[in-house]
């Protein structure tokens, strides 16, 4: 058994800052806490170009106000980077309005309870979400 001395005390040290060295260099990404960020930052890339205070204008025009807002339980679980809740009821929105909001190739829009959300097509995982833009 190794019995640390202070001569080896600086043997230690050196292995563990060459050890510390070499995982800082790993891609990021590996590792568990580093897969869950990545799925994040993938949600991050699109910069949307419309403001709250366009979109309430636009769904106002388009007579979409007076949503009710979804219940606090199911309201709390809808962030950016996450998928959207199970059983939420998606409301379909007029043509008009979706040609006036920006378009994202492999996102659509969907309004949840009073927020408008910009989901992946394929994952349902939030990329943007403005709010309070219904009510």
């Amino acid at each position: 058994m190794f019995k640390p001395t202070l001569k080896s005390t600086p043997i230690i040290l050196s292995l563990l800052l060459v050890t510390a060295a070499a995982n800082s260099d790993a891609p990021p990404g590996t590792g568990k806490a580093g897969a869950a960020k990545s799925a994040v930052d993938r949600s991050d890339a699109i910069s949307v170009s419309v403001t709250i205070g366009d979109a309430r204008q636009l769904a106002r025009e388009f007579g979409l106000t007076g949503h009710k807002p979804l219940p606090p339980g199911i309201r709390k679980n809808l962030a950016q980077g996450k998928p959207m809740p199970p059983g939420i009821a998606m409301t379909r929105m007029p043509e008009g309005f979706l040609t006036r909001l920006p378009h994202y190739e492999g996102y659509e829009w969907r309004i949840s309870g009073t927020d408008l959300v910009l989901v992946a097509v394929g994952t349902l995982v939030i990329a943007h979400m403005l709010a309070d833009v219904f009510e």
